[in-house]
């Protein structure tokens, strides 16, 4: 499967998704509206009926425009043309909601004359939840226009509304399940689509990291079996020579494949033991003196005093600095300048191994760790490598249970430090 069409999969699937929530929203909402427009009806009827049959109780009429006057989504005045009894109202509201099957608690209060307020009357429990603390308005607000009326309202209208749309709900919950599912497959394909490229690219870069030095090894050794190169003994030495670079090399390139082989097993079992970190750091560093000489560069050590003991699988760690001491020594082009500082802090004694190399950017902290991760040259390939070294150096020292920081400007080289607690 080609860039383009991953590309074209993801807007695809996201518009789709974008649309199938759009007209799930809008199908709810609609079946919400129609709810509550039922509710509403199904109250003033109730409301209507409560107000003929108090009209009826205190021989009255009503008047003749329509009594039940909504004045909010959930609140309702009902005009009255006599006085109101608390206790009738109460029974008659009650009643009338039982009836029309309206489960919903609701609040009333009286309008008095005299004090020109709104007598709260009392929080009525109908729902299913007879343990539900109720959470009562107390303070309904008037109405202008009427001068004996009663207020009703409904403080879960919404709540109730809303367990009225199991179906409703049901399904969306189902099309959220489903939208979440396309999501992360959708995240897991293009997850496999990059493990593909990085693999393949992997591929491609250790078989002409192989390839390369057995050719070198073939030639020299084609050369070396030539009798007659017996009286060259300056050549000789020369392709000799050439032979064990590039063992070295093959072997080095095996021991990080190895490495990531280790990696990958379920369980690392360190074997750990009390190691004096200075003479450690001089015998790794003394095998780099070869390549330190190819490109006329030095190290300068500034170590804290006295020689610290750390607990640590010397197998590991010395492939850390290894690998910490290659790089610096790869990337940094000509007279490398390798700095070796150990110091004591807070957490533990630090490890600090720093170049003058061309630096990272900023964009790249973050990755520089990731396993095959190599930082993009264009088509100039003048450094080689996996990508293994320091996704092996940032793993090792989490198994050690110790943290290392990267400290790395453009242009102005690189420092890896490492804590380790004491």
């Amino acid at each position: 499967m080609t860039r383009n069409t991953i590309r074209l999969v993801v807007v695809l699937g996201t518009v789709s998704i974008i649309g199938i929530i759009i007209i799930q929203w809008y199908w709810v909402q609609k079946a919400f509206d129609i709810k509550e427009k039922q509710f509403n009806q199904t109250i003033n009827i109730s409301l209507r009926k409560v107000a003929e049959r108090m009209a009826k109780f205190n021989n009255n009429t009503l008047p003749n425009e329509d009594p039940v006057a909504q004045i909010s989504s959930d609140y309702y005045i009902v005009n009255f043309n006599d006085v109101i009894d608390a206790n009738i109202l109460e029974h008659y509201l009650k009643q009338e909601f039982i009836y029309h099957n309206m489960d919903i608690d609701f609040e009333y209060a009286i309008y008095d004359c005299t004090s020109d307020k709104m007598v709260y009357g009392d929080y009525i429990n109908l729902s299913s939840d007879p343990n539900k603390e109720p959470e009562p308005t107390t303070n309904l607000p008037k109405y202008e226009e009427f001068i004996y009326y009663f207020g009703v309202n409904f403080p879960t209208k919404s709540t109730y509304l809303v367990s009225k749309m199991g179906i409703w709900i049901f399904f969306s919950l189902i099309l959220l399940f489903a939208i979440i599912f396309f999501g992360y497959a959708l995240f897991v394909i293009l997850q496999q689509k990059r493990l593909s490229e990085v693999q393949k690219d992997f591929i491609n870069n250790m078989t002409h990291e192989f390839k390369t030095p057995i050719s070198t090894i073939a030639i020299s050794a084609d050369v070396i079996s030539d009798p007659e190169i017996v009286h060259q003994p300056e050549k000789l030495k020369n392709y000799a020579g050439i032979i064990k670079d590039e063992n070295n090399r093959l072997k080095n390139q095996v021991e990080k494949v190895l490495q990531m082989a280790i990696l990958g097993k379920d369980e690392l079992r360190l074997k750990k033991e009390q190691i004096k970190l200075h003479p450690l750091l001089k015998q790794v560093i003394s095998s780099q003196e070869l390549s330190l000489k190819k490109k006329n560069g030095r190290v300068e050590y500034d170590l804290m005093p006295g020689d610290p003991e750390i607990l640590a699988d010397p197998f590991h760690l010395t492939n850390i600095i290894y690998n910490l001491l290659d790089n610096a020594i790869k990337y940094t082009p000509v007279d490398p300048l390798i700095t070796i500082t150990t110091r004591a802090t807070r957490q533990g004694i630090q490890l600090i191994i720093g170049d003058n190399g061309p630096g990272i950017k900023k964009e790249h902290h973050k990755k520089i760790f990731d396993k095959f991760f190599r930082i993009s040259t264009g088509n100039i390939h003048n450094v080689k490598g996996f990508g293994l070294g320091l996704h092996y150096v940032k793993k090792m020292a989490k198994a050690h249970k110790w943290t290392i920081a990267l400290d790395s400007k453009e242009e102005e080289g690189s420092q890896f430090m490492i804590t380790i607690p004491l």
